[in-house]
């Protein structure tokens, strides 16, 4: 039987998404450094390798960013198969079909949110190349569109409208424990 949760940490990799601005990286290193876990923000895959996003996007396009953002996804999600890690993905990220089919052997974790949730992170970024112009209007487009990905892929949703990064991660941690519990009790 395979557990996905040992001695407190998960065995398989722990996946955060959602939408833009929602708080993956801050959320997800404060669950790897609750867990003893490496983190790996894919978004800084891509820019550690490739250059800045939005310079992707200016000279290569929406559709090459894409294809980069799924090699880095899938060698991360490859890489935390063999040591467990918790990984954030860019809000995007899980309408590559192939993702999705490498999501299957992960946890994956909903971080479920609102406009008004993340009205004053979006006001603050502007770099973000999906929101130039109305960057709100936007992002409720791209969420609206993303929401039933997201909650279809969903092993475990949380909700980040309240609570500090520090809570938030605590809560998660207890998610991540409950889920194994049930998983393990329903393979007996």
């Amino acid at each position: 039987m395979i557990r996905s949760v040992q001695d407190g940490c998960p065995t398989r990799p722990v996946v955060l998404v959602g939408p833009m601005a929602v708080g993956k990286s801050a959320i997800g290193q404060q669950l790897a450094q609750q867990l003893g876990l490496p983190f790996v923000d894919t978004d800084v895959v891509v820019v550690a390798a490739h250059g800045s996003i939005a310079d992707i996007f200016a000279g290569r396009g929406e559709h090459a960013f894409r294809e980069i953002e799924a090699r880095a996804v899938a060698k991360s999600i490859e890489s935390a198969k063999v040591e467990p890690a918790i990984i954030s993905l860019g809000g995007g990220a899980v309408l590559d079909s192939g993702t999705q089919q490498l999501l299957a052997d992960c946890i994956v974790v909903y971080l479920e949110c609102d406009a008004e949730t993340v009205a004053d992170r979006i006001a603050r970024n502007t770099g973000r190349p999906l929101l130039q112009g109305d960057a709100m209007a936007r992002w409720e487009a791209l969420f609206a569109t993303r929401r039933p990905v997201y909650e279809r892929l969903a092993d475990i949703v949380m909700d980040v409208r309240t609570g500090s990064v520090a809570e938030i991660g605590l809560h998660l941690e207890e998610r991540l424990r409950q889920h194994a519990a049930l998983k393990e009790e329903v393979e007996k």
